[in-house]
């Protein structure tokens, strides 16, 4: 269907404030003004709908009822491609351990046509339905699949048009040193336009964490990539090969494009330890990604944003061969991540809806995303009292705009 891009959307609360109008033009916003009820019409949307109980006094122009406003959520930590969200139910079947999955995963992903365009534009429309308007995707790179996983993630995103953007990260998800052939795959990936590289436990899959990081520095260093790293290894072991990554990084320059995802080290480790190695990541501009897992140690977060480590909540994976589990819902998420933290007082919740929206934006190549002046105009309403409620709550999301355009309402998705 045709969308008519929005160039005014009315009476809205962002971040729970007063009631404001967000001007918009070519997908970015361009003006913040307060709210003035004389203006107020009882016009209809251009479409003929009141979906939401939001109206729209001319083409372009809508009413947001006094909704709470927040930027478009950021999927920080994703795997579009493996997904089988939409076709039948796929009973899990894997050994136990990282390994077990990975080989259950490659035994039976062909047959569910996973990587396809199909699968990866259902979870993808489903996370647009639920707010998120930027995601970084995992996508695997491996001597079986090579590279068509980005071509299909890409295809998808693109299929779309514009209500979701992604950057991509190369992803060896079955090891990099212990598979040769894939180091080469990775800098194909990169020479070719994937965002990042990635890595997976350098000691524990590899053996050989120094070799690894070693190889994956020298792409990123040619092609001028990020790194994003799975570091599910604990302890002291977790957090030697943070180590490694925090010398790597500021010998070759790359503060600022070096991110461990899970980093499980970190929130295991104690004292003096834990503040000395959050230090040094803050030193070397390195980030972090959480899928705030169940059952594992919570990172600290207030320690790692103070200490200028930038932290990003992601999905992981989606209703695929690795767990049934997961709807794509960050807000949901959300609420997971503020209760494993222990959040109860309203700036740590209101915390907590920031690293899943706007403090995210350098997961997703963006300066900014907020809603603000110059900012994509991607933005979530929901019937919430403030911030801390949306997120205790995780409400329905009445409207979902992505650069400008109306992309969801009340459930259903418009693109």
């Amino acid at each position: 269907m045709s969308i008519t891009p929005v160039t005014v959307l009315r009476d809205v609360r962002p971040w729970g404030g007063e009631r404001s109008d967000l001007h918009i033009a070519d997908g970015v916003i361009t003006a913040v003004v307060p709210h003035d009820p004389a203006a107020d019409g009882a016009a209809r949307d251009s479409d003929g709908s009141t979906a939401g109980g939001m109206v729209a006094s001319a083409p372009g122009v809508v009413d947001g009822g006094g909704l709470l406003a927040l930027p478009g959520l950021v999927n920080a930590h994703a795997h579009v491609d493996k997904s089988w969200w939409g076709k039948p139910w796929v009973s899990y079947g894997g050994e136990p351990g990282t390994q077990g999955r990975i080989a259950h995963e490659r035994a039976h992903r062909d047959e569910l046509g996973i990587p396809g365009v199909d699968v990866t534009l259902a979870v993808l429309r489903e996370s647009v339905r639920t707010g998120t308007t930027a995601v970084r995707s995992h996508v695997d790179v491996d001597l079986g699949v090579g590279l068509r996983g980005i071509e299909v993630v890409r295809a998808a995103v693109a299929a779309l048009g514009g209500a979701v953007h992604a950057e991509i990260v190369a992803f060896p998800q079955d090891g990099v040193l212990r598979r040769p052939g894939v180091l080469d795959l990775l800098d194909q990936a990169a020479a070719a336009g994937a965002e990042h590289i990635g890595g997976l436990d350098p000691a524990s899959i590899d053996r050989d964490p120094v070799g690894q990081l070693d190889g994956l520095f020298a792409i990123a260093e040619r092609h001028g990539v990020g790194i994003d790293v799975h570091l599910h290894d604990g302890g002291e072991l977790g957090a030697f090969q943070i180590e490694l990554m925090i010398d790597r990084t500021l010998r070759t320059g790359l503060q600022g494009k070096v991110n461990v995802a899970h980093g499980f080290a970190v929130g295991q480790l104690a004292g003096t330890r834990q503040a000395d190695l959050v230090a040094a990541m803050g030193d070397a501009g390195i980030t972090m990604t959480t899928v705030a897992p169940i059952g594992a140690a919570p990172l600290p977060l207030h320690a790692l944003r103070a200490a200028g480590v930038a932290v990003g909540l992601g999905t992981d994976g989606i209703r695929d061969l690795w767990s049934p589990y997961g709807t794509g819902d960050l807000l949901t998420l959300t609420t997971q991540l503020a209760r494993l933290s222990g959040f109860r007082r309203d700036e740590d919740l209101v915390t907590a809806a920031r690293i899943a929206s706007a403090d995210a934006a350098r997961f997703v190549g963006r300066a900014t995303h907020d809603l603000v002046v110059g900012a994509p105009a991607d933005v979530v309403l929901v019937d919430a009292q403030n911030v801390p409620d949306a997120v205790v709550r995780a409400p329905r999301r009445a409207l979902v705009i992505a650069a400008g355009r109306v992309v969801a309402r009340d459930g259903e998705v418009l693109v």
